[in-house]
């Protein structure tokens, strides 16, 4: 299997698309942050210190998922058409779904997945004065599509 990041000589080498046909790309990913119920709480009721968790999350979800080539090196930078980040309160923690679109010549799992991992690090962030348990786990990519135009 000849891995397609990789050039004759083993070095990284940015795939070339240019050939690729324009299609309608999507993909979803989620994960998760596991928290106490203090914290919990304390989201629900809007009482953390730094401001509204959810909100925060969300915002920064869509703001890595516009930034995702500037962080991994052999991402190419894309034209995102939508991008909907979906945080929620759990019993145990916060889940967040994200699903990003464009139309392009390459996928925007990489956008969906930094999107959900930068939102859980931002309620990290936010809760860490409170919660020194807090576990990100399950980050994982749902789907990823793309259609002919």
């Amino acid at each position: 299997m000849k891995l397609t990041h990789i050039d004759d000589k083993g070095k990284a080498n940015m795939v070339d698309v240019g050939y690729k046909p324009m299609q309608e790309r999507e993909a979803v990913a989620s994960g998760k942050i596991i928290l106490s119920k203090e914290t919990i709480r304390q989201i629900k009721e809007n009482l953390m210190k730094k401001g509204d968790v959810l909100t925060m999350a969300q915002i920064a979800g869509i703001q890595a998922a516009k930034k995702t080539s500037s962080l991994i090196p052999l991402c190419h930078p894309l034209l995102l058409s939508k991008i909907d980040v979906k945080p929620e309160l759990l019993s145990d923690g916060v889940k967040i779904t994200a699903m990003v679109k464009c139309t392009g010549q390459t996928g925007v799992e990489m956008e969906a997945l930094t999107s959900v991992s930068v939102a859980l690090l931002t309620i990290y962030d936010m809760c860490k004065a409170i919660d020194k348990n807090m576990v990100i786990e399950a980050v994982k990519l749902l789907e990823k599509t793309k259609k002919d135009i």
